[in-house]
């Protein structure tokens, strides 16, 4: 099936982390020309781009995306390397570890979540439609910018009410920006996707705990959790001129059917056998 994609300039956020890699190569496998952001693991990223066989493809890019000079500063790279922007995807994001009531948060965590997961995305959509308004629209093919949420900004997270804060604020980016986008891109597309628990690097850990994965999964109908993969094939797909053409405005929760009840006891869920099967593949 042709996504359209092929050639198209791609800027992910956040693309040396398990979802951000994800992205980057299934974009790649759908012949896109990729601007791959890092901040603290940059180098590692640009070490990992240099090592792929589509590296001529793809240029890495610094940025602390709490800074909106900086923000802008990557796109330009991007732009200078390949031309304009035509999807972004806004993924960077950081998940405080230490789980604690929002009255004993220290007010430090708090800003720094929201900046990173909230405000970083925001810089990162401002400097996309930027890029639009200098460069203009493509004939018959809008752009699209694509917010990766969390099930957390719909649920909510207790413990992590930062978190949840900062994600449920990409909702009202995401309805907000499909109306002002048109107005430099008449076609352009503005969506999320907003996955639930996924078995990424910095997940793991928390779920090799005994009773993690059935406890994650108590809210599921689908027994078995995300991988980065099945969360960057969506992205491709919102983010596709030719599949989503006429989808904006969207949230596409990507969690097995994930609701506010408990559906499952856990002594019925095989925890080993769900590990397994949220291996990636390859």
């Amino acid at each position: 099936m042709n996504t359209g994609l092929a050639d198209r300039v791609v800027l992910i956020t956040g693309a040396s982390g398990g979802i951000g890699r994800a992205l980057a190569r299934t974009f790649a496998d759908e012949g896109a020309l990729l601007v791959l952001h890092g901040h603290a693991r940059s180098d590692a990223l640009a070490a990992w781009v240099a090592a792929q066989d589509w590296r001529d493809r793809a240029v890495a890019v610094t940025a602390d995306l709490r800074d909106p000079d900086a923000v802008s500063a990557a796109f330009l790279q991007g732009e200078a390397r390949f031309g304009r922007v035509d999807v972004a995807v806004a993924n960077a994001g950081a998940y405080p570890g230490r789980s604690l009531p929002l009255d004993r948060i220290p007010t430090d965590r708090i800003r720094d979540t929201v900046e990173v997961n909230l405000l970083g995305a925001a810089w990162t959509a401002r400097s996309f439609m930027d890029g639009l308004r200098r460069h203009g629209p493509r004939p018959g093919e809008g752009a699209s910018l694509c917010f990766i949420g969390s099930t957390a900004g719909r649920f909510g997270e207790a413990g992590h009410a930062d978190y949840s804060l900062a994600k449920a604020g990409l909702h009202g980016l995401v309805r907000s920006l499909k109306n002002e986008v048109v107005r430099i891109d008449p076609l352009a597309r503005v969506n999320m996707v907003e996955p639930g628990w996924t078995v990424t690097e910095m997940a793991r850990a928390s779920l090799e705990a005994p009773g993690a994965v059935a406890g994650a999964l108590r809210t599921m109908p689908v027994r078995q959790l995300a991988r980065a993969v099945d969360i960057a094939r969506a992205v491709a797909v919102l983010s596709s001129p030719t599949l989503s053409r006429h989808t904006s405005g969207e949230v596409l929760t990507i969690a097995g059917g994930m609701e506010g009840r408990v559906q499952w006891d856990p002594a019925d869920i095989d925890e080993d056998a769900v590990r397994q099967r949220a291996k990636d593949p390859g």
